[in-house]
């Protein structure tokens, strides 16, 4: 199946869950309850934990998953585009790692279609993490204890980074944020939201911004062109989904983000220039819907998407086993 083709099937398969699958749906409602995540592989998760904070699989031994991902602060850096190895720029802006289980596929350009392939992907490249997977597996067989934990989940000591992505994105799976305020009111607490909030709610619905942002991750599950009614002014050259199809039509198409936590998530858009809620609607509603939404309606829609925030991630730092003199030295500075 080709990767067009395979995610085309997961947004029809997405589509037909929010459909059919959840009963928020079933209520009429757009958006579905976040529930918790289901773990079935507690010594794998907590494998991939270790490795998510661990800045040694980054040739400075200084950037983890968590240095663009930041479990602190909602699963991003709050920066426009990240820090890479040796203080590079980043070309785009680093999406949210919560909830990124429910995606359709990773990467803004879509380019990954699993967490496991996505979290390959950083440690390699030079502009990120800077290593090479050959390198950070070497890193990883020089320790003792991971030879040790990678052996009690996997049954062997040997360590692939097959198995390195497998245990970092079983760890990804479990940041969900279920309980958002605006999830209690979906099941039925409905003192859970304030008249506000209800108001700026509809306007999200009437307005027509729940065409995209739909499901349980309040967006994730499709593919959107941005400037549908006028076009977006930006300097980043990022082009969208034509960087993985090759096809003209999907030039500056890119996955639509989840709000889920969207107060948390600043700035916003792949190239981190709306520095604030109110900017993102204001520009959303004018270059995706034709509308200018006037003072109130803005204030009343970005009132709604604070109540999107759910229960963050909690549980104790993961310690990490030492290096030893058979460890390859970090190169900060290279």
């Amino acid at each position: 199946m080709s990767m067009r083709a395979a995610v085309s099937f997961a947004v029809l398969l997405a589509a037909s869950v929010a459909t059919f699958g959840a009963p928020a749906f079933a209520a009429g409602e757009p958006i579905s309850p976040i529930e918790p995540a289901k773990v079935t592989n507690p010594g794998l998760v907590e494998l991939g934990k270790k490795l998510y904070f661990d800045p040694r699989l980054s040739k400075s031994g200084f950037i983890s998953c968590n240095s663009c991902h930041n479990l602190s602060m909602g699963g991003t850096d709050n920066l426009k585009t990240s820090i890479g190895h040796n203080w590079q720029q980043g070309p785009i802006n680093s999406p949210t790692v919560l909830n990124s289980s429910l995606n359709v596929a990773q990467f803004w350009d879509g380019r990954a279609l699993t967490l496991q392939e996505q979290a390959g992907g950083p440690i390699a490249n030079p502009g990120e993490m800077g290593s090479t997977h050959a390198l950070a597996v070497e890193v990883l067989r020089s320790i003792p204890e991971y030879q040790k934990e990678f052996g009690e989940v996997f049954g062997e000591t040997k360590i692939t980074i097959e198995e390195v992505t497998k245990a970092i994105a079983a760890f990804e799976e479990t940041l969900v944020t279920p309980n958002s305020r605006f999830d209690q009111w979906l099941k039925g607490d409905k003192k859970a939201l304030t008249t506000v909030e209800l108001e700026g709610y509809e306007l999200f619905k009437d307005s027509g911004c729940t065409a995209c942002h739909n499901g349980s991750a309040v967006g994730g599950n499709t593919f959107q062109k941005m400037g549908v009614v006028e076009p977006y002014k930006t300097n980043n050259p990022a082009e969208g989904r034509i960087a993985v199809t090759k096809e003209e039509a999907d030039r500056f198409n890119f996955k639509v983000p989840t709000l889920r936590n969207v107060a948390l998530t600043y700035p916003y858009f792949h190239d981190g220039e709306a520095a604030t809620l109110s900017d993102a609607v204001d520009v959303m509603g004018r270059i995706q819907l034709g509308k200018k939404f006037s003072t109130d309606e803005n204030a009343k829609i970005v009132a709604f998407l604070k109540t999107l925030t759910g229960d963050q991630p909690s549980f104790a730092l993961p310690i990490l086993p030492p290096s030893t003199d058979k460890t390859p030295k970090p190169h900060p500075f290279d």
